[in-house]
């Protein structure tokens, strides 16, 4: 059982988890997306913040109160429907996260190699160049954890605070343009609702998604049950705050259909440095991307190799994956792994297609599978006696599914498209299926 895994250093205090989960809720790749959507994006947060976030929040406070240990998410759905779907609820995340890892590497390091100028940022449109600097950036992100989580943990930190910080830098970039003069885009937030603007519902759910990661840390929190719940009140508030003001605050610099999914902060980065005669600004923007990029993988990495680990201690992994280091006192093997695999689909990933349609794959796929364990979560909380909290979270998980089928503009080859999702849903499950018939049989000895 989970609660007979070896030990974890608790060394994560209530400062240390806010940052933590600030990392892990409030993403940068999500504001250009909103802002290409236009203003209607502001009510799509506020709505998700309310029906998902909060819930969200509700759900994973009171779990942590039932299982303040290590494991998060398997532990709940292993305890509440079986072992099989313990597993299959941390297989699925567990590579959903996996396939999280490439599609955010390409981002953050796209935006990154600004910092450096126009001339180096330019590199973030050779394929090759960038595969390297993503590959790189995973291993950075995880390496900081594998070498404990006393030191991990600054990465999540200063990664939670670049967040702010560049919210604060949009929101005063805007300011200064609409008062040199006036906004870009009309200010109407009543949303669209048209087949075009589908698939971009799914990556809003999915920007308020993450605070499950902080159950799966509760082995290493000094008094999870307070702290948790503590983090639980703020968090839906600061991802609000931050997605909606991040968003409101491209639309005054640029119209929406100027503003690319990928390139969007880079693009109103420069304009306004143009109009402001502040050519430092695209660079600050970026260099802030990139430390906030290297938080949220490093706060997602932690968070999800304990879901290995505690699986490796039910014997339903090798024991390789339940070993924790004897210095450093983290998951060492379950987090390498990780690496290892996100590093592989971020190669596979880019035969047969443009690098934004690559993307764009990749972020489907990443809701489709990341998105199936929370209704396992919400069913949990169902359980614990939490009801209106798991009909509207899992109405939204639903519907963010349904959503991400739906290709966008970006998709030139639709079937292509459709058949890589398919196939990776299917090689998921199928996967997570052989793997537990293979070590399943354990449990019924155990």
């Amino acid at each position: 059982m989970a609660e007979a895994a070896p030990a974890l250093k608790r060394e994560l205090r209530l400062r240390d988890v806010t940052l933590f989960a600030m990392a892990c809720v409030t993403s940068a790749r999500w504001i250009a997306p909103a802002g290409h959507n236009g203003p209607g994006s502001v009510v799509l947060w506020l709505l998700t913040g309310l029906l998902f976030m909060v819930p969200l929040s509700v759900a994973v406070s009171s779990l942590v109160e039932r299982h303040p240990y290590a494991g998060g998410l398997y532990v709940w759905a292993r305890g509440d429907f079986g072992p099989w779907h313990g597993f299959l609820c941390f297989w699925t995340y567990w590579m959903g996260i996996a396939v999280w890892f490439p599609s955010a590497a390409i981002f953050y390091m796209s935006i990154g190699l600004h910092t450096l100028g126009p001339s180096v940022g330019r590199l973030g449109s050779n394929r090759l160049c960038l595969l390297a600097i993503a590959v790189t950036a995973i291993w950075i992100a995880l390496g900081s954890n594998v070498v404990g989580i006393n030191i991990g943990k600054w990465t999540e930190n200063f990664g939670g605070a670049a967040t702010w910080l560049l919210c604060l830098v949009l929101v005063t970039m805007a300011a200064l343009v609409w008062v040199e003069r006036g906004p870009a885009t009309p200010m109407q937030f009543l949303p669209k609702f048209d087949w075009t603007t589908v698939n971009f519902w799914s990556y809003i759910a999915y920007g308020m998604s993450g605070f499950e990661l902080v159950g799966c840390m509760a082995g290493e929190i000094r008094d999870p049950r307070r702290t948790v719940r503590r983090v639980g009140w703020m968090a839906p508030g600061f991802a609000t705050v931050f997605y909606v003001a991040s968003t409101v605050a491209l639309l005054p610099v640029l119209p929406p259909q100027q503003i690319t999914e990928m390139n969007g902060l880079v693009e109103s980065g420069q304009e306004a440095g143009t109009l402001l005669q502040a050519a430092w600004l695209t660079p600050v923007i970026a260099f802030l991307v990139l430390v906030s990029g290297l938080g949220i993988m490093g706060g997602i990495g932690a968070g999800t190799s304990r879901l290995p680990f505690a699986a490796g201690v039910d014997h339903l992994l090798p024991q390789i994956f339940a070993r924790v280091h004897p210095r450093w006192g983290t998951p060492h093997y379950s987090i390498v792994i990780l690496g290892a695999v996100g590093t592989v689909l971020l190669c596979a990933y880019q035969l047969g297609d443009t690098m934004r349609a690559a993307y764009q794959e990749l972020v489907s796929l990443m809701v489709i599978v990341g998105f199936l364990p929370y209704l396992y979560i919400f069913g949990s909380a169902w359980k614990a006696g939490n009801r209106l909290s798991a009909l509207s979270g899992g109405s939204i998980t639903v519907m963010a599914i349904v959503c991400s089928l739906v290709p966008t503009d970006e998709i030139d080859n639709v079937w292509l498209f459709e058949g890589k999702l398919v196939a990776g849903t299917v090689a998921v499950i199928g996967s997570a299926w052989l793997v537990y018939r293979r070590r399943g049989h354990i449990i019924k000895v155990l």
